[in-house]
């Protein structure tokens, strides 16, 4: 059991938890959410010993192994694999104590000492380690060969990998896990689920991914206002909870404030009237003990939209039997080599396509996107680009493209010299880059704020079409949900990498496997990817230990090395004809649906304005004075308004509900 009994944590100056009380059982797999900044990394800084708390303590099982995963990794000539393996302390210091002992002259003693060795190498299941190592790097996403590189010959994404399987080969009874998806492809994902799902420990885990999140824990630890509180269930069951929560707080709040305003009503009317100087006098009383509530706050909300594009060409654009990869040429005999990595492409873009691209690391899909934003000349083959077509085009490295010494103010100015400097102030404001943040320099700024900068640029250039490279890699749970609920209702054209699944559900309609060099439709969602993945790619294996002793042996799925993805089995290509009718149907339902949208705008503007012009009078006659006989006038003129504004109001909803229903009737 995990007790925070009392704590409180400050860094510098700033408190970050303030008496905190919780209680965690043993074998909860506990997500600990908050907003950035709140002190989850220092929370698991003092699950790891690694940081005090001011006041009180944390107490769990001094038993407990705890296994977490390094932020660094050094550059070794070491095999991936035995570094992997290197994990498991416990096993390695008997291994290396084996060698000792074996290095030793042939004694009795010695050979007691041995033959207990061997038993603790048996009981640690040391004869079948390297084949788990194996399993467990396949799963994440190496192949056989990778396993035997050096850790120095991985770049840094693919290193803190290799951290990740240190931490799950090493026996725990706690597992400490800080954004584990970050660096991983969706089909390791899925795996690296499928593996916590089967840890028999306590598992405490920080994560911005929200399905991840719901497949994984019964347990929320939400750090806000500095408290910690616990909620049962998943994510989305928090996401229920909190809600309901804040709807009873703000109607305790609400009647609280009524009750406060009637008592000071009468308070400071009668107080000086003898008569009833006593009733005041015990209404005072009443208000000097009344405690103020708190309003139960959400997190601040961050949304933005993207607006409409300029122009809306169809087809965006066309490949004709493209190779995309990479030419390099040879510094010294001016050589140049071609390695192509998605051959025979064949596909067009037509306007409105929502599509996500799937697939594993290294498969090709960043190369499709850049050879479709013209980032990378084809080798062979033709693309053509529509007449108008306008790319907002979010790379996987985007934000160390930005330039760290400038300003969000100048990295717009530089895509916008001829807009005034207060539009530009305005624009960057609503992507919560207010004050003097929007002129300093950006090198301070978080990875998320660079990102959602990056993201701010792409919108203030219109783009009919959107490519984006792993968009969510450094956003919070809160500007990933502004980024989905913008790409849902983006007007243009999409294709998108990403292992956020929240996000490929609510903003694509189909998908697109890039999978042995090739380009292949996929006919089903999510779900029946994450099934079809089992059935080919993650094929049932022999067993991995996932980290807590013997008890935890499971047949578990891993990525067999002898059974590549099967290809899916593409669909006849759309003759021309097809596709000129395809295109024709879609520009006369746009016709049909572009006026029925433009009176819905309408109304909503009308509906804001006329909400608005209501709750005005109501306020008003919610004074007492204009119930004096001198505003007798003025009353009826507001009660009459008040009722014109009701009337109105009706008409207008029924208005508003009848052409949605025709909107919807449209498909």
């Amino acid at each position: 059991m995990i007790r925070f009994n009392q704590v409180s944590l400050m860094r510098g100056v700033k408190p970050l938890l303030e008496q905190v009380d919780v209680t965690l059982n043993p074998g909860d797999k506990i997500g600990l959410i908050g907003a950035n900044g709140a002190g989850k990394s220092s929370l698991f800084a003092m699950m790891r010993g690694e940081l005090h708390p001011d006041q009180g303590d944390i107490d769990f099982p001094a038993k407990w192994r705890v296994a977490y995963v390094a932020q660094e990794t050094p550059p070794l000539e070491r095999a991936a694999l035995d570094y992997a393996i290197d994990g498991d302390v416990g096993l390695r210091k008997l291994e290396a104590e084996l060698a000792r002992l074996e290095s030793e002259p042939e004694s009795t003693e010695n050979g007691i000492a041995m033959g207990d060795i061997y038993g603790a190498l048996a009981d640690a299941d040391a004869y079948t380690v390297q084949s788990r190592g194996e399993q467990l790097l396949l799963g994440l996403g190496f192949t056989l060969d990778q396993m035997q590189q050096p850790v120095a010959s991985f770049s840094g994404g693919w290193r803190m990998r290799l951290n990740l399987a240190q931490a799950l080969m090493c026996p725990s009874d706690l597992l400490l896990l800080d954004e584990p998806t970050n660096h991983l492809d969706l089909d390791a994902i899925i795996w690296l689920e499928d593996w916590l799902k089967r840890y028999t420990g306590t598992l405490l885990i920080i994560s911005h991914d929200r399905d991840f999140l719901d497949e994984i824990v019964n347990v929320v630890v939400h750090i806000d206002e500095r408290k910690l509180k616990r909620y049962s269930g998943n994510y989305s069951a928090f996401e229920r909870q909190r809600a309901a929560q804040m709807i009873l707080a703000a109607g305790a709040l609400e009647k609280q404030q009524r009750k406060r305003a009637h008592l000071e009503s009468f308070v400071n009317r009668f107080k000086a009237q003898a008569s009833k100087a006593r009733q005041a006098q015990s209404r005072m009383k009443a208000l000097a003990k009344m405690e103020e509530l708190a309003p139960l706050r959400a997190a601040a909300e961050f949304s933005f939209e993207f607006r409409e594009p300029l122009s809306a060409p169809n087809p965006l654009l066309v490949m004709d039997d493209v190779n995309a990869g990479y030419r390099s040429e040879n510094d010294k005999t001016g050589e140049i080599t071609e390695k192509t990595i998605v051959r025979g492409i064949n596909f067009s873009l037509q306007t409105g396509q929502r599509i996500g691209l799937l697939g594993i690391n290294g498969a090709g899909k960043s190369t499709l996107i850049k050879t479709i934003a013209g980032e990378l000349t084809p080798l062979t083959g033709e693309s053509t680009t529509g007449k108008g077509l306008n790319i907002g085009y979010f790379a996987q490295h985007q934000v160390e493209m930005l330039r760290h010494d400038e300003s969000p103010l100048w990295h717009l100015a530089k895509i916008a010299p001829t807009t005034r400097e207060q539009e530009l102030r305005n624009f960057l404001g609503g992507f919560n880059f207010p004050g003097t943040m929007v002129t300093s320099p950006i090198a301070p700024f978080s990875g998320g704020e660079k990102a959602r900068l990056a993201l701010a640029l792409i919108v203030w250039q219109r783009p009919n079409l959107l490519l984006l490279d792993e968009p969510t890699n450094h956003l919070d749970l809160e500007t990933r949900e502004a980024l989905t609920e913008a790409l849902a209702q983006f007007e243009g054209t999409l294709v998108v990498v990403s292992h956020d699944r929240h996000l490929l559900r609510a903003t694509t309609d189909q998908f697109i496997i890039v999978a042995d060099g090739k380009l292949q439709p996929f006919d089903g969602d999510l779900d029946d990817y994450k099934d079809w993945l089992f059935q080919t790619k993650l094929g049932k294996g022999t067993d991995v230990l996932p980290a807590a002793g013997k008890d935890n042996k499971t047949d578990f799925p891993v990525q067999s090395p002898v059974a590549p993805p099967k290809p899916v089995v593409a669909a006849p290509a759309p003759s021309k004809e097809q596709k000129r009718q395809e295109a024709e149907d879609r520009q006369r339902l746009s016709a049909q649906r572009k006026p029925i949208e433009q009176k819905i705008k309408r109304l909503d503007e009308q509906i804001a304005k006329l909400t608005a012009k209501k709750a005005d009078v109501d306020v008003q006659l919610g004074a007492e004075s204009i119930y004096d006989a001198a505003n007798k006038g003025k009353l009826k003129e507001l009660l009459a308004e008040q009722a014109y504004c009701g009337k109105e109001l009706g008409e207008l909803e029924e208005q508003w509900l009848q052409l949605n229903e025709q909107l919807e009737a449209l498909g």
